[in-house]
């Protein structure tokens, strides 16, 4: 298939610009469903229905409502009725249907089921629209081939043919007893070198890694990465086979948990993208939508609440007058001791949402990581605030032991707090971003006031 490039995007924009449907038909067809989704990135909707109804094969159509975008997705799914969602839906995998189900209103959910022809499916995904969506229940698929671990190799091979034929992608071969308990798996390699063995449950990989209906999402994503998996098959309480999780959805969540990841750090309110509306994007920003008395205002409208503290910072330092017209050399390094602890704090703070997100951190041993951190911050600490009381020596020639005093044990100060700080057992997306600033903020500040205050009487410097 050949690369699908920027002059491809303009030449199809100018056929549908000219309506031109015959040549725009040939080159939407010869596309791959990902690359006529990044078509769908430039177009309005008028023209991503038009191209929409070009595509020539059901099946096609239904892959490309899956590349696409869940905002655009649900723009095109706003102009189809309910029999036409279901048609769609019967040509999917069972995980790709319970996905767009979801993004269905509940009343509308229950009609497109209804207009699924094919009876097994319909069941199947109301089956899997049971377990919570963030769980490796609501992210697995029901295709897949399984046999009776009391097959011999010729009817293993004759039953995986016969299910072979209604599947895409065939991953693993799943063995189970006579209750659909999960015993193994069955390589290929082993087929090739004993096609006649008497049965299979004789050459199977027993103890298969598998899964729980109820294994959280960055738990699969984990096991995933460990053990080098393709594939990984999820069972019920019981050990009975119900499907598997293959990588490619794996990877789909572990991308829109990064990107969440990366918008809570950033103190974004939710999901948002560059192209939503001037409003959307406002009051994602704001936090407006978030503000409720349920989950409280705190980490919600991000930038009013640096506002605040700004206002707060403000009334510290009018405060602290009279020392800064004494020593005015003072009043240069607050951006300093603004900007270590912010940059400390988020630092510290990415460290350990990666931990989290990698499962290399867990709250049992918090103690032991606030420890550890203590000690990094120490060491930290004494760098920084050597360095800065070094350049006040060198370069401050009024009240020079004031001011290496005061900046040198501020700087100290504020990076062992801000680095353990966030070492605490918080909600990681509200110590981050502006969270960490604010707090940092207000916090050096009242440390620099209040160490810069000591530090003039220690040095009898009359104010």
């Amino acid at each position: 298939m050949k690369e699908f490039t920027e002059q491809d995007i303009e030449r199809i924009e100018e056929l549908i610009d000219d309506h031109n449907a015959a040549e725009a038909t040939q080159e939407i067809n010869s596309l791959h469903p990902a690359d006529i989704a990044e078509l769908f990135q430039s177009l309005n909707l008028k023209q991503a229905e038009w191209v929409f109804n070009l595509i020539d094969d059901e099946e096609k159509q239904a892959d490309v409502l899956m590349e696409l975008d869940e905002e655009d997705r649900r723009k095109l799914l706003e102009g189809m009725d309910s029999k036409e969602i279901g048609r769609f839906i019967d040509l999917l995998d069972t995980d790709d249907a319970v996905d767009l189900i979801q993004e269905l209103d509940k009343e509308e959910r229950d009609e497109v089921i209804q207009h699924i022809d094919d009876v097994e499916q319909a069941g199947n995904i109301v089956d899997l629209l049971k377990y919570d969506e963030d769980t490796a229940g609501g992210l697995m698929g029901t295709e897949m081939i399984v046999v009776n671990e009391n097959l011999s190799m010729p009817d293993c091979i004759k039953e995986m043919r016969r299910q072979a034929e209604e599947m895409d992608d065939i991953y693993y071969i799943y063995v189970v007893d006579n209750d659909s308990r999960l015993q193994g798996i069955l390589p290929l390699k082993k087929m090739l070198t004993h096609p006649s063995v008497s049965k299979i449950k004789h050459v199977m990989d027993t103890e298969p890694v598998s899964l729980h209906t109820d294994t959280p999402i960055d738990e699969v994503a984990i096991d995933f990465e460990k053990y080098d998996l393709v594939a990984m098959p999820v069972v019920d309480d019981i050990g009975r086979l119900v499907g598997q999780v293959t990588v490619d959805d794996v990877m789909d969540e572990v991308r829109e948990a990064s990107e969440r990841d990366y918008q809570m750090a950033a103190g974004i309110s939710s999901d948002i993208d560059a192209d939503d509306s001037i409003w959307a994007q406002i009051k994602a920003l704001q936090g407006v939508e978030e503000i409720a008395p349920s989950r409280g205002l705190l980490g919600r409208a991000h930038l009013l609440i640096g506002i605040i503290g700004g206002i707060v910072n403000s009334i510290i330092l009018g405060g602290f007058e009279e020392q800064i017209a004494k020593v005015a050399a003072l009043a240069i390094f607050i951006p300093l001791i603004g900007g270590t602890g912010g940059n400390v704090g988020v630092q510290a703070s990415a460290i350990v949402v990666q931990g989290l997100a990698n499962g290399r951190l867990s709250l049992r041993n918090t103690g032991k990581q606030i420890a550890r951190e203590c000690l990094i911050s120490l060491v930290n600490a004494i760098v920084i605030s050597g360095v800065v009381a070094m350049y006040i020596f060198v370069v401050i020639n009024h009240d020079k032991a004031a001011v290496m005093g005061a900046v040198a044990s501020s700087l100290f100060v504020m990076v062992v707090f801000a680095t353990v700080f966030e070492r605490l057992p918080i909600d990681p997306a509200r110590a981050t971003g502006p969270f960490i600033q604010i707090t940092n903020d207000i916090v050096g500040m009242c440390i620099y006031v209040g160490m810069s205050t000591w530090m003039l009487h220690v040095f009898n410097v009359r104010f």
